[in-house]
């Protein structure tokens, strides 16, 4: 009898872990473009170089009307206008590859990117 009890409290504990995971919050990003010729991506104080697979919020704020954020890698494409300028949030699911973000009118000197695995 306890070695079902032990099995039982096994599995549900597997279970539990599963269902933590599945509904965990996004990890959060915050992107930056402008008032200068700058963009950024950040997780924290940190610039983004390297993430894990999975899903995240990037909220972007867009300082100037002459500049956009731009990302773009697999299955990805976000962007915020030109002659705009606040803050947008997206919820994003980053999978294994190489993720872009620039500025399109800045394109040459306005880009970073990173990893994800």
């Amino acid at each position: 009898m306890s070695r079902i009890r032990i099995a039982l409290v096994a599995a549900l504990s597997a279970a539990l872990v599963i269902v933590a995971t599945a509904t965990a919050a996004p990890i959060k990003l915050s992107g930056a473009v402008g008032p200068g010729f700058t963009i950024t991506l950040k997780k924290g104080t940190a610039k983004v170089t390297k993430l894990k697979a999975g899903k995240y919020t990037i909220t972007v704020k867009d300082l100037s009307s002459i500049h956009n954020f731009h990302l773009t890698g697999p299955g990805l494409n976000k962007v915020t206008g030109v002659g705009a300028t606040g803050t947008t949030k997206w919820t994003v699911t980053l999978k294994k590859g190489t993720y872009k973000y620039v500025c399109d009118p800045h394109k040459t000197i306005m880009k970073g990117l990173f990893k994800v695995a």
